[in-house]
């Protein structure tokens, strides 16, 4: 049976367990005398409002948040949610450091200080009080996974009915096709991760930005495919006598028909820093320091 919202809709993923189709889908898992346990909060209050209007029009109580990584539009809703429940909050490692202290996901995407123009709710949510997922409090009818590359630590969530929640370990198609470039932290990991998806059981995968599924495999294989062709590009680019890291990001931009503004800088040019890490490390480029420039070319 669907909850309507004015956006949201509650959805059916499994024995006593839901996903709340919106923006960034949050998960919601069963436990005894109606209390739920929250797969990620959104991007905002706006966000938890709404989930709260969900969870009190179903008789449900909030019993913990489980954040599957520490992105603004993942832990938006927490600080409002934990003040009108006071339920704990939970998240992996570095992944709860950061939701202590959100300043870091935009000064860690700028390099420094994040101008005002990086310092809004897309990059920078509101602080709430997480603690590590190592702790005596964690739910234990939930399955942890790690599934690093995306964000530093991030997580997924198994339910007990055997529903997994993946966080944003594999984009959509139509994101991919949109967008390209799509944020990753480490590439190495997030490409071992892939491969974990696919020997993961579950009878229903639920990505927070794409369609649930029961078959991950073409989702897993265009992501795949997405980052070993921008890792190509960015060789090709490279040949000869080397590029700017700033030379590059235009680059790519162009080649991908994408529109530069303060976000996209920050997000994909952070993404092209761990992909020239990635490629320097696998010997596939090298580095040059000339005229007091660093310069990235292919080996």
């Amino acid at each position: 049976m669907g909850y309507k919202g004015a956006m949201y809709e509650l959805v059916p993923a499994g024995p006593q367990c839901w996903y709340i189709q919106s923006p960034a889908k949050a998960g919601l898992i069963l436990a005894a005398d109606n209390e739920v346990c929250l797969i990620d909060s959104g991007s905002d209050k706006e966000a938890g409002r709404r989930i709260r209007q969900i969870l009190d029009k179903q008789g449900w109580r909030l019993k913990a948040i489980i954040n599957t990584h520490s992105n603004a539009d993942h832990i938006g809703g927490n600080r409002y949610l934990q003040n009108q429940t006071h339920c704990p909050i939970f998240a992996a490692g570095i992944e709860a450091a950061l939701t202590r202290h959100p300043i870091l996901e935009p000064a860690f995407l700028y390099g420094g200080y994040p101008p005002r123009d990086l310092r809004h709710k897309f990059l920078l949510a509101e602080e709430s009080d997480a603690q590590d997922i190592s702790s005596p409090d964690f739910p234990k009818d939930l399955g942890v996974i790690e599934l690093p590359g995306h964000f530093f630590q991030m997580i997924g969530i198994r339910s007990p009915g055997n529903t997994v929640f993946l966080g944003d370990c594999v984009s959509s198609l139509s994101t991919l096709e949109k967008y390209r470039i799509t944020f990753i932290y480490d590439v190495d990991a997030y490409l071992k991760t892939l491969s974990l998806l696919e020997g993961l059981d579950a009878d229903l995968y639920v990505p927070a930005h794409a369609e649930a599924t029961k078959d991950l495999s073409p989702l897993i294989r265009a992501n795949r495919e997405t980052v070993l062709s921008i890792a190509e590009k960015i060789c090709t680019l490279c040949a000869g006598e080397g590029l700017s890291f700033e030379t590059i990001l235009k680059e790519l931009f162009s080649c991908y028909g994408l529109t530069m503004n303060f976000e996209q800088y920050v997000l994909t040019g952070s993404t092209v820093k761990s992909y020239l890490a990635w490629l320097r490390d696998s010997g596939k480029l090298d580095v040059e320091f000339r005229e007091n420039m660093l310069l990235w070319r292919s080996v």
